[in-house]
C-alpha cells in the first residue's frame, strides 16, 4: 500500500545506514507506484512532491520551504548530499580510469592484487594429466590509504533562506566539483607512484629526448602488452603536442574531436586531459583492470546542524582511496629536454 504522504520523517533516519533515499525506499518501495502518476519518482522525490518543494527550474522554491515543518526539514540534508553528488559526477573523470568501485563502512581495507609473471600470462597448452598453470590472487600487504576531501559550508540560515533552491544548488555542485578534482589527483598519484605496496608504474624511455613522436606512443602500446592500451592521461603541454601530430589529423580523429570533443588517438586509446600531471609525462593504462576506487560511505555532512538550520561551519566531505589491481597494466612515458 502506498503511504508516502503519511510517513513520519525524523533525524534518526540518517543513522540507519545508507542514504535517506535508501531508508525511504525500504519503507515506501517505488514498485508500489508502478502504473500510477508517481511512477518514475524515487522515494525521496515523492517526499518532495508531498511537501510541494520544487528544487529546480525557473520556479524553484526558496530554501526556507524545506523548514516549514519538522518533517520537511529532515529532507534538507539529503538535498545537500544529492546536489554535491551531482557536482562530483559532473566534474568526475574517475569513471574513465577506474575498473571497480568498492563501498566500505569502515576505514580499513585491503585490496586484492595479482601480479603474474610473463610466463603466467601465457595460457600454454596443457597435456593430459599435466599441471595446470595457476594465477595467484592475494590481499595486498598494506591497507589502502583513504583521503578525506571536502569543504566547510559557512553561511547563516538568514543569508540563504530567501535564496532560490536551484541557485543554492550551484554552490553545492561546486563543492562536489572540488572534491572530484582532488580525488582525481589522488588516483593519478597512485597510478604513478603505487598504493604503498611497492608497485609504482614502469617508466618507458622516449626514443628522442625532449620530443614526443608517434613512435613513442607505439613503444608505450607495445610495452603494456598483453594488456590493452585503451586510455592515455596527459597534462596540457603534452595534449597540445599530441593534437598537433600528423597522425592525429586523420579524418576519423578529426571528426570525433570536432564533432563531439572526444579525443581518440590513432592507436584507439581515449585521450584524457589531466592538468595536474607533471609536464612531459603520459600515463598509459588498461582502464578495465588497473585501478580500484575504495570509498568509505557517500557524501558525509553534519545532518543535525542542517536540519536545525545551523548552517554555519557545516562540513561536507567524501572519503576515498585507490588501489592498483594489475600493476603491469599501467606504464608511464616521460621525456624531457
Amino acid at each position: 500500500m502506498a503511504f508516502y504522504d503519511s510517513l513520519k520523517l525524523e533525524k534518526g533516519m540518517y543513522g540507519r545506514g545508507g542514504s535517506l533515499t535508501e531508508v525511504l525506499e525500504s519503507l515506501d518501495p517505488s514498485e508500489n507506484y508502478i502504473g500510477s502518476e508517481l511512477e518514475g519518482l524515487d522515494a525521496y522525490q515523492r517526499q518532495l512532491k508531498r511537501f510541494d518543494i520544487k528544487v529546480g527550474g525557473d520556479r524553484s522554491d526558496c530554501v526556507r520551504k524545506f523548514f516549514e515543518t519538522s518533517d520537511s526539514a529532515a529532507l534538507f540534508p539529503e538535498y545537500v548530499s544529492r546536489a554535491v553528488k551531482q557536482g562530483i559526477d559532473g566534474a568526475n573523470r574517475l569513471n574513465d580510469i577506474i575498473a571497480a568501485r568498492t563501498i566500505i563502512d569502515g576505514m580499513d581495507y585491503r585490496s586484492v592484487v595479482s601480479d603474474p609473471t610473463e610466463d603466467e600470462k601465457a595460457l600454454k597448452p596443457v597435456a593430459e594429466g599435466a599441471y595446470i598453470p595457476q594465477t595467484n590472487v592475494r590481499t595486498s600487504e598494506n591497507l589502502v590509504k583513504l583521503m578525506k576531501r571536502g569543504r566547510m559550508l559557512v553561511a547563516s540560515y538568514e543569508a540563504v533562506k530567501y535564496q532560490r533552491i536551484d541557485l543554492f544548488t550551484v554552490t553545492l555542485r561546486q563543492i562536489g566539483a572540488y572534491i572530484a578534482r582532488e580525488q582525481l589527483k589522488d588516483a593519478v598519484n597512485v597510478l604513478i607512484n603505487g598504493d604503498g605496496n611497492s608497485n609504482p608504474a614502469e617508466v618507458v624511455t622516449c626514443g628522442q629526448t625532449g620530443k614526443l613522436s608517434y613512435g613513442d606512443l607505439l613503444s608505450l602500446w607495445g610495452k603494456i602488452n598483453p594488456y590493452e592500451l585503451n586510455t592515455l592521461l596527459a597534462p596540457t603541454d603534452v595534449m597540445k603536442e599530441l593534437l598537433a601530430m600528423d597522425e592525429m589529423k586523420d579524418s576519423r580523429a578529426g571528426l570525433d574531436f570536432q564533432g563531439t570533443g572526444k579525443m581518440i588517438t590513432p592507436i584507439g586509446a581515449s585521450l584524457i586531459h589531466i592538468p595536474s600531471i607533471e609536464e612531459k609525462t603520459i600515463i598509459g593504462l588498461d582502464k578495465s583492470c588497473a585501478l580500484e576506487m575504495v570509498q568509505s560511505g557517500g557524501v558525509i555532512m553534519d545532518t543535525d546542524k542542517l536540519i536545525d538550520r545551523q548552517l554555519e561551519r557545516v562540513t561536507i566531505s567524501c572519503t576515498a582511496g585507490f588501489a592498483k589491481l594489475f600493476p603491469d597494466s599501467v606504464k608511464i612515458l616521460k621525456y624531457s629536454e
